[in-house]
């Protein structure tokens, strides 16, 4: 099969790795920046907030993350635009995007654990479900998790019983290679699609999403397994890639241009590309935590605070993940 094909059901198939709940965080595979501090989701709601009074985003606009696996992100911008600016907790509409039945049962139920009948949520199994007039859209790692080729000097993979194997020829892949001056690495699948039925689901829109990689293609593989807080190299020697099938998370490092690229010829502005940590200073995280600090006793303060500089520090994730953002209808 091809490699692409592979990825997907390790993934998304019937007992696939993102088809049922999975802990994320201490206990689970890997940290998130949703994992790590509410202040991630906080700084997305100050910034939400800061389009409606510059007239970006209706009152009555649809909030929608994409991928949501707990709820948790989304959660957080509803529990800081309740704190900032309660009454658009009432005239937004939020939605998520979720195509796993298992996952939205469990989104459900935090909702009505964290907030009753005071927020309402929607879900679409897919954006070509949502029809709207403005809309801001939020997405976590998203990009990364995209089935992907893998190509080497003229030839793509494909997969024979965990093995792989380097010779497939693919013209499209082998395009994409060219444009990205890429002669071995992934090649991503999916990205014009997608930015398609965004740039369908919503007459004007923002679109933020959170993700590692760099503009530029990185000129070798950087497909890797995550497991236990452990990475592993896809080609590590001797990894036992059937054991870790469907029970692990496989991702890749993204190439911020195809992304770019996508969505300019979906008719959607690119915007700019940021460091996390500049994003979120850019966006408010200071002031929000200047906010914490005048209302809890200082212990408090001083745990969310070492929290949040994990989402910062270049060390961690403040510098290798990146913030990309796009518009419609601006």
């Amino acid at each position: 099969m091809k490699f692409s094909t592979y990825m997907t059901e390790w993934l998304y198939g019937k007992n696939g790795y993102y088809a049922k709940y999975k802990n994320i965080g201490k206990s689970g595979d890997f940290y998130t920046a949703v994992s790590t501090s509410k202040f991630f989701g906080g700084t997305i709601a100050k910034h939400i907030i800061s389009l409606v009074d510059e007239g970006f985003l209706q009152e009555d606009a649809v909030i929608c993350e994409i991928g949501a696996h707990h709820g948790y992100f989304l959660a957080d911008v509803c529990e800081f635009i309740y704190t900032l600016r309660p009454q658009l907790l009432q005239t937004f509409q939020f939605v998520i995007i979720e195509k796993f039945d298992d996952l939205q049962a469990h989104q459900k139920k935090y909702f009505l654990e964290s907030f009753g009948d005071a927020v309402q949520i929607r879900h679409c199994k897919s954006l070509s479900e949502l029809q709207c007039e403005n809309a801001f859209f939020i997405a976590n790692e998203i990009f990364d998790a995209f089935p992907c080729e893998l190509y080497f000097k003229g030839k793509s993979a494909r997969v024979e019983n965990n093995e792989v194997f380097f010779d497939v020829k693919d013209d499209w892949v082998e395009q994409k290679a060219k444009k990205y001056h890429k002669d071995r690495g992934e090649i991503a699948l999916g990205y014009e699609e997608f930015a398609q039925e965004m740039a369908g689901a919503a007459k004007k829109f923002e679109f933020m999403s959170f993700d590692y990689g760099e503009m530029q293609a990185r000129p070798d593989f950087s497909l890797r397994i995550y497991t236990k807080h452990k990475v592993h190299p896809f080609f590590e020697d001797d990894l036992d890639r059937a054991k870790l099938f469907a029970k692990s998370d496989i991702t890749y490092d993204v190439t911020f241009l195809h992304v770019k690229d996508a969505y300019e010829a979906a008719g959607v502005n690119f915007v700019e590309l940021k460091a996390q940590m500049v994003a979120l200073v850019d966006m408010g995280i200071l002031e929000l935590l200047e906010i914490l600090k005048e209302h809890v006793d200082d212990k408090i303060y001083k745990q969310e605070l070492e929290k949040a500089k994990m989402l910062i520090m270049p060390n961690f994730l403040g510098e290798r993940f990146k913030m990309i953002k796009f518009r419609k209808g601006a």
